[in-house]
């Protein structure tokens, strides 16, 4: 899957809402609001992030010397 793909946004929004229920619903604070969307929008970057250094090495014409 590649970063900003058809695939990743959806991703993307399913992690969102999981993450933004999960912390709104269980949350008892009277900034609940606020505290679940940072933490869903962090879930988010952190996804993206994370696909980013997925992807970085998959069309790497050059493999290490000796790699065995």
């Amino acid at each position: 899957m590649k970063p900003f793909g058809k695939n990743h946004i959806i991703i993307s929004v399913i992690t969102f809402v999981i993450l933004f229920l999960m912390n709104y619903l269980g949350n008892d604070l009277p900034d609940k609001l606020q505290r679940a969307s940072l933490t869903a929008f962090a879930g988010v970057v952190g996804l993206t992030i994370g696909l980013f250094i997925l992807n970085k090495g998959k069309n790497d014409k050059t493999p290490p010397h000796n790699f065995d």
